[in-house]
């Protein structure tokens, strides 16, 4: 294990787990900050779970931070009665506010897959007075520069399927494959910095048990973007967009803000999609900023 270079930071934050059965899907979250302040809700990108935004929660002030794990990942189970794909994890989200009791006040911010379950959510009725979208989801994933390797993706993930659930399981954890996919993410030249984000992925990026739920929510995953949801969002929205971004080039994120009603871009330069790992400090200002702007006395 590699000490996080956040670990102080965080330690200073008080956090409380807890286990809520939302709808019939015990969910595991976690709780930061001073329960009196403002609530943040945060839904986490594919494959990760609350840790991924934990460097984020360490550099936010002020708030009370809820992150649940999504169904299939971390601690929280699978659903039972429905597939793992945007509409399932949309009514998700919104019943699990409703489960915790956050209701009225609060914010919502969803990180890469999650930014597609906030916006669906969104515009399918959650009403946050803000939302915040990092490395958001804003192009189709087979199009583009980047569709030769997405669709490398889709040929691994459709292996895991073909193989017995034994042998695609243990494909869909392969240490080397996903060491790959670190490697390929990360763009930051610091090589302390480095291993602590391959560590990280070689901790979380398969905590997931059941090989038919994390291949539901990969198809869901390129199967949806950002842009089917914007135009129904009516909530002002801050995009935090990565200039070296391979999943959503950073000219398609400058489209994808065109098309809400009320949207501001901000564009953190030299990173790529793990904004949340390499440069948190710098989207913790541009988020708590945005999310000041529109307090109420």
């Amino acid at each position: 294990m590699i000490a996080s270079p956040y670990a102080e930071q965080l330690a200073r934050i008080p956090v409380r787990e807890h286990r809520t059965d939302v709808a019939g899907t015990e969910t595991a979250w976690w709780e930061y900050g001073d329960e009196r302040a403002p609530v943040l809700v945060l839904v986490h990108g594919f494959r990760g779970d609350h840790h991924g935004l934990e460097p984020v929660v360490a550099q936010l002030t002020g708030f009370r931070i809820v992150s649940p794990d999504l169904p299939g990942f971390g601690d929280s189970a699978n659903f039972s009665d429905r597939p793992h794909d945007i509409d399932g994890y949309a009514a998700w989200l919104r019943a699990f506010l409703a489960a915790v009791g956050i209701e009225g006040r609060f914010a919502l911010l969803g990180h890469s897959f999650g930014s597609i379950v906030a916006a669906a959510a969104v515009a399918g009725g959650l009403a946050p007075e803000r939302l915040v979208l990092v490395n958001p989801i804003g192009a189709p994933a087979l199009e583009g520069s980047r569709g030769v390797m997405t669709r490398l993706a889709v040929f691994y993930y459709r292996m895991a399927a073909a193989l017995p659930e034994r042998a695609g399981f243990a494909l869909l954890r392969n240490g080397a494959i996903v060491r790959v996919m670190s490697v390929t993410m990360a763009k930051t030249r610091s090589k302390t910095l480095r291993r602590w984000i391959h560590d990280q992925h070689d901790r979380y990026f398969s905590a997931f048990g059941d090989r038919d739920a994390v291949l539901e929510a990969f198809q869901a995953s390129v199967s949806h973007d950002v842009r089917e949801y914007a135009p129904q969002i009516e909530e002002p929205t801050l995009l935090v967009a990565a200039e070296r971004d391979d999943v959503t080039p950073i000219a398609a994120q400058h489209r994808l803000a065109t098309l809400f009603p009320d949207a501001t871009l901000e564009v953190i330069p030299e990173v790529g999609h793990l904004i949340h790992y390499e440069t948190p400090g710098d989207a913790a200002a541009r988020i708590q900023k945005f999310l000041r702007s529109g307090a109420r006395a």
